[in-house]
């Protein structure tokens, strides 16, 4: 069983169209699809069309938000309703047609992972996600060329994986991060069938901090005493060298300079901040890991259970 997995936020226009689709696609498949809509928080008709295509479709289930809890959420969501072995993350304004659906699942089928998807053809929002790749590719050494786009993965994977709000884009380098294999397949792109983008401006620095946080979690904070304790001996070395040559200027040149005994003592005091930070992040990192494990037994807990 593959569950596909659609958040949907005030799309009542594709709705329809999406579900038809994707009954075509499911016909001519050959693999047991199922077909999950998250309607997240929507205030338009777009609950009401879901629920009438539950009705004339047996493959689809659905959940629902009260309010817009944002796309990882609304996955999350989708986890907990969806009974299949593979998930696939897919947009609900058929930019991404469901007849691709299968092209993007067969690596899956042939062993790999994780696959996310290329996208091919022309959209607004080139420029962005072309640096915004860039510097993935850079900070995470991965070698796929959009994180940003559908994905598929083993359904086990998300018991190893930790996602916070907004996260949802770095399914693939946490996955990767836990030595899943990653493939990648090129997916036509298409003009928004029904209603606007949801993109704003905002989503840039979100994502630039985004990066930054997901980066720290999965190197800095893995031997987080290690991190700060370099950086903690190389602020004491430079505030011994300071004091050194304070030193050499008092009592052999027989100048006193006042500000090089300030800089002795910021430089120490950052020193010894580093190393308290040091501290308390390996016993935050301890926690984590021991919730980490928790979650894990947790999860095959219910999944036995279920």
């Amino acid at each position: 069983m593959i569950s596909v997995i659609i958040p949907a936020l005030n799309e009542e226009g594709n709705i329809p169209e999406l579900c038809r689709q994707f009954d075509e696609m499911v016909k001519r498949s050959e693999y047991d699809f199922e077909l999950v809509l998250i309607d997240d928080g929507s205030t338009d008709k777009t609950f009401d069309l879901i629920k009438e295509a539950a009705a004339q479709y047996d493959f689809m289930k659905y959940g629902k938000h009260p309010f817009n809890l944002g796309l990882t959420e609304a996955l999350k969501t989708g986890f907990e309703i969806s009974s299949g072995g593979i998930y696939v993350f897919y947009p609900a304004d058929l930019q991404y047609r469901p007849e691709d659906i299968p092209a993007l699942v067969k690596p899956i089928i042939d062993g790999a992972d994780v696959t996310t998807g290329w996208k091919q053809g022309k959209y607004s929002k080139r420029f962005v996600s072309t640096i915004y790749n860039y510097l993935s590719r850079k900070i995470f050494g991965l070698k796929v060329h959009d994180l940003n786009s559908v994905k598929a993965f083993r359904a086990e994977i998300i018991k190893d994986i930790f996602l916070r709000r907004d996260w949802h884009r770095y399914i693939v380098v946490l996955a990767a991060d836990q030595g899943y294999k990653i493939e990648e397949v090129k997916i036509p792109l298409y003009k928004r069938y029904w209603g606007k983008t949801k993109f704003s401006i905002w989503r840039i620095p979100v994502g630039l901090l985004d990066m930054i946080a997901v980066k720290t979690q999965i190197s800095f904070l893995r031997k987080p005493l290690l991190f700060f304790g370099v950086l903690a001996f190389i602020s004491f070395g430079l505030g011994l060298l300071v004091g050194l040559f304070a030193l050499y200027l008092r009592f052999i040149v027989g100048e006193g300079y006042r500000p090089l005994l300030y800089l002795v003592i910021l430089l120490t005091g950052i020193g010894l901040g580093l190393f308290i930070l040091g501290f308390l992040a390996e016993g935050m990192a301890a926690i984590k890991e021991e919730l980490g494990t928790v979650r894990k037994k947790l999860n095959e807990k219910n999944h036995g259970n279920s």
